[in-house]
C-alpha cells in the first residue's frame, strides 16, 4: 500500500512559518492536487514529504511507515520539479537509467525498464537524444520517465507544466491523466497554482492559502458547492455579494433571492457566490439589474462586466450577435440551486464533504 499522510506537520524558516498543522491524507492510487497562490505553503508540503525540509513539529508517513527522518533517497518517492532537472551531458536513456543506477538496481534489468517507461511516455523514439534537442513538452515526458523507473509508490510533481505554453499544456494534461490510468496504484501529489490543471487532473483538490489548508474536496465539490470566499474566488470566478438571510430567502440590497437557507440563521449576514457562467440575460425568479460596465469577446462567450448596487458583477453569456453598449441597463438571473450562501466566518450551508482528512 502507498499514500500519504500529513499529521500536523509544521515548517518554519528563520522563525516565520511557512506550513502551519498541516493534516491531510492521500488516498492510495488518488492524484491530490495542491493549489494555491504563491506562499501558501504547498510547495514546501510536497517537498516534506520529498525529504528536502524536515518539519519544525508532526510527522510525514508514506505508506504508513514514519518517513519524517529519513533522507530522500530512502522514501521510495519519485520527483519531476518545474525545468526538469535533466542532465545535459546525458542521453534520453541515460538519464532516464540514473535514479536505477543510483539505487543499484540489477544492471541488466536497467535496459529492459528503461524501454518500458520510454514506452509508456511516448518518448522511446528518442532515446539516443540529448535534452538540448527536444521540445519543452518533451524533456518534461523525460523527467516523469526517469521518476517512475523506480517504481515509486508516490509521484510528487512540482509545477510540471509551468514552463510549457498554453497548447503543450493541455496535451501534457491529457498524457498525465493516462499515465494514472496506466499506474492506478501510485498516489500523486500534484502542486499548481493553475486552478484549470487542478480541476483537469485531481481527484480532490487540497486548497491552501497563508501557510494552511483552507478547504478540501473533488473539483465537483469545491466548484459546485465552496466552503470559503477564498475557495470561491481561487477554484473559478465567482460573484460574491454580500446578503442577509431572511426566512425564505436572501436580501441583497432591495432585491429578494430564493434560495435555500435552511442552515443560515434568519437575520444573519452571508456571502451569495453565483458563478459567471450562470447568469443568463433576462429577467427571471432571482434577477440582478444593473448596467454594463465593460463588455468582452472571448470567442464563443462575452464575458459582461454589470455595475449592480455598487458591486461589479461577471456573467458569462454566449457569444451576442450585438454587443450591449456601456452604460446600457441589463437584467441578469440565476436558478436557485445555482446560489450558494457562504456564512460569514465560517463554512456555507448544505453538505460540502471533508475539509481534510484526520
Amino acid at each position: 500500500m502507498t499514500g500519504i499522510r500529513f499529521e500536523s506537520v509544521s515548517v518554519a524558516y528563520h522563525g516565520t512559518t511557512v506550513l502551519d498543522s498541516l493534516d491531510l491524507t492521500v488516498e492510495p492510487g488518488e492524484v491530490m492536487a495542491l493549489l494555491g497562490p504563491s506562499g501558501s505553503g504547498k510547495t514546501t508540503a510536497l517537498r516534506a514529504v520529498a525529504g528536502f525540509v524536515r518539519p519544525l513539529s508532526g510527522r510525514v508517513l508514506i505508506g504508513g511507515r514514519d518517513v519524517t527522518a529519513l533522507p530522500p533517497h530512502r522514501r521510495g518517492i519519485g520527483m519531476v520539479v518545474q525545468q526538469y532537472a535533466l542532465f545535459p551531458h546525458m542521453r534520453v536513456d541515460e538519464n532516464v537509467a540514473f535514479g536505477l543506477r543510483a539505487q543499484r538496481a540489477p544492471k541488466a534489468g536497467i535496459p529492459a525498464r528503461v524501454a518500458e517507461v520510454l514506452e509508456m511516455t511516448g518518448m522511446a523514439a528518442y532515446a539516443r537524444r540529448h535534452p538540448r534537442e527536444l521540445s519543452g513538452g518533451q524533456q518534461q515526458r523525460v523527467a516523469i520517465a526517469r521518476a517512475l523507473a523506480i517504481r515509486p509508490g508516490v509521484l510528487l510533481l512540482d509545477e510540471p507544466l509551468s514552463a510549457l505554453d498554453a497548447q503543450l499544456r493541455s496535451g501534457m494534461l491529457a498524457e498525465l491523466a493516462r499515465l494514472h490510468r496506466e499506474l492506478p496504484d501510485v498516489s500523486i501529489l500534484y502542486v499548481t497554482h493553475d486552478q484549470v490543471e487542478a480541476l483537469t487532473l485531481a481527484d480532490r483538490i487540497a486548497v491552501m492559502d497563508r501557510a494552511r489548508l483552507q478547504d478540501c474536496g473533488t473539483p465537483q465539490e469545491l466548484y459546485r458547492r465552496p466552503r470559503t470566499e477564498f475557495t470561491a474566488s481561487f477554484v473559478g470566478n465567482a460573484n460574491l455579494l454580500p446578503v442577509r438571510v431572511a426566512e425564505d430567502g436572501v436580501r441583497f440590497g432591495e432585491q429578494e433571492f430564493a434560495l435555500d437557507t435552511n442552515r443560515a440563521a434568519p437575520g444573519s449576514q452571508a456571502t451569495l457566490c453565483v458563478r459567471p457562467h450562470l447568469l443568463a440575460p433576462g429577467e427571471g425568479r432571482n434577477t440582478l439589474r444593473g448596467r454594463i460596465a465593460e463588455v468582452q469577446w472571448r470567442g464563443s462567450t462575452h464575458r459582461l462586466y454589470v455595475d449592480v448596487a455598487g458591486h461589479r458583477v461577471k456573467a458569462d453569456v454566449p457569444e451576442l450577435r450585438a454587443t450591449p453598449a456601456l452604460g446600457d441597463e441589463i437584467a441578469l438571473h440565476f436558478a436557485p440551486e445555482d446560489g450558494v450562501l457562504l456564512a460569514a466566518g465560517g463554512p456555507p450551508s448544505g453538505s460540502w464533504g471533508r475539509a481534510s482528512d484526520g
